[in-house]
C-alpha cells in the first residue's frame, strides 16, 4: 500500500511539472506574438500607432518557395521595362526585357505619358515577354499631350500606389473610369483641407500623381513613413500588414513571400500615410485591435467568390459582403498560390 501512495505521488508531481512546462511555454509564446495575435496560420504583430494611423503586421511562411519576382519601381529605375502610350485611356502596353519575372500590383500609378495611369489588375509578366496589354485608368482627366520633359508615348516611372478604399475600390471593383476621377477630384479636396494649401499642381490640376509630389503634401506624410517604415526589419516572416485609420479598420494586404512584401512595403506604407493625411480628423478615436483586423479578413472571405481570368498567367477571386471586399491574384503557373491578397473595408 505505501508503494502504491507513493507511486500515485511520483505519477502527481510528474503531472504538475508537465503542467508548469507547458503553461511556461504558452506564457512565452504571449510574449512572443501576444495573446490572441493570431489569425488562422497567421501570427500578428503590433498595433504600431503613429497619430491616426495604425499598423498590425502580418507573419506567416511564404507560399511562393524558391521564386523573386521584379517590381515595377524596380524595372523602370534599371530600363528593364517598357510601358507605352496606345491613345487608349484604358489600355496601356508593357514590355518586360528583363531576365527576372515581373510583378505589377493594382493601383500602381505610371507617370507620363498623354495621361499618368493607375494599372487595374494585379499581373505577373514574363521574362523578355513581348509587348503584353495591360487594363488601365487614368488619373489625370484635363491632359492629352506633352507634360514638361516628359515623353507622350512611353511612361518614364512608378513611384507610388493610389491611396484613399474608394479610389481603389473604383478601379478595381467598379472599373468606372468616371468613378476614377471623381475619387481622385475627391482626394485632392482632403489632401487640400488637410495640409492647408491647394495640392493641385498648375502644370496638370487633375493629375493625382502631381498632387502627391506637392512639397507640403510629402512633408505631413514623411512623418509617418518615418516612424512607421522601419516596423518589418529584422522580421524575416513578415508577408503583409493591415491598417487602421481614425481607428476604423481600412485595408490588409498579405503576399506570398517576406521578399516580395519588404520590395513593395517603401509604396505600400507611404500610400497609407497618404491616407491618413487626407482622413485626418480632431478628437481621440478607440486604438484598433487584433478582433478588427479578424473581422475584416473572416468577414470577407464570407462572400460570394467571382472569377475572373486576368491572362494566361494570373486569375483574380473577388469575394464581397456589405463590409468588406476581398481581391485574391492567384498564379496559375504556380498551382493556383496566392501572389497577393487585398481585402478592404468599404
Amino acid at each position: 500500500m505505501k508503494f502504491q501512495s507513493g507511486t500515485r505521488k511520483m505519477v502527481a508531481v510528474v503531472f504538475a511539472l508537465a503542467l508548469i512546462s507547458a503553461t511556461i511555454v504558452l506564457i512565452l509564446t504571449g510574449f512572443a506574438f501576444g495573446s490572441g495575435k493570431r489569425i488562422g496560420n497567421y501570427r500578428i504583430s503590433g498595433p504600431y500607432s503613429h497619430d491616426n494611423l495604425t499598423i498590425f503586421l502580418i507573419r506567416g511562411e511564404d507560399a511562393i518557395k524558391g521564386k523573386k519576382f521584379l517590381t515595377l519601381k524596380e524595372a523602370m529605375e534599371a530600363g528593364e521595362v517598357v510601358v507605352n502610350e496606345t491613345g487608349s485611356v484604358n489600355e496601356l502596353t508593357i514590355e518586360n526585357l528583363s531576365p527576372d519575372e515581373l510583378y505589377i500590383q493594382s493601383g500602381e500609378i505610371v507617370k507620363g505619358g498623354k495621361q499618368d495611369r493607375v494599372l487595374a489588375y494585379d499581373l505577373i509578366v514574363p521574362s523578355k515577354s513581348g509587348v503584353v496589354p495591360i487594363t488601365s485608368f487614368c488619373v489625370e482627366s484635363g491632359r492629352w499631350s506633352k507634360r514638361g520633359n516628359e515623353e507622350t508615348t512611353r511612361f518614364n516611372s512608378s513611384t507610388d500606389v493610389v491611396a484613399t478604399k474608394d479610389l481603389k475600390i473604383a478601379a478595381k471593383r467598379k472599373q468606372d473610369q468616371n468613378e476614377v476621377w471623381q475619387q481622385v477630384t475627391e482626394a485632392q479636396k482632403k489632401l487640400s483641407q488637410n495640409v492647408g494649401e491647394v495640392v493641385q499642381a498648375q502644370e496638370s490640376a487633375s493629375s493625382l500623381q502631381l498632387s502627391l509630389e506637392n512639397g507640403k503634401v510629402q512633408e505631413m506624410t514623411d512623418n509617418y513613413v518615418k516612424a512607421l517604415s522601419s516596423i518589418p526589419e529584422g522580421k524575416r516572416d513578415v508577408i503583409g500588414y493591415g491598417y487602421a485609420i481614425n481607428g476604423k479598420m481600412n485595408s490588409v494586404d498579405i503576399y506570398g513571400s517576406n521578399e516580395l512584401f519588404l520590395k513593395l512595403w517603401p509604396k505600400l506604407i507611404k500610400a497609407a500615410a497618404v491616407e491618413a493625411v487626407a482622413e485626418m480628423k480632431k478628437g481621440r478615436f478607440a486604438q484598433p485591435t487584433v478582433n478588427d483586423l479578424r473581422a475584416c479578413i473572416s468577414d470577407a472571405e464570407k462572400g460570394k467568390r467571382a472569377e475572373k481570368t486576368v491572362n494566361g498567367r494570373v486569375k483574380l477571386l473577388v469575394q464581397e459582403t456589405n463590409e468588406n471586399i476581398l481581391f485574391d491574384t492567384r498564379d496559375l503557373k504556380q498551382d493556383g498560390v496566392s501572389v497577393h491578397k487585398n481585402y478592404i473595408s468599404k
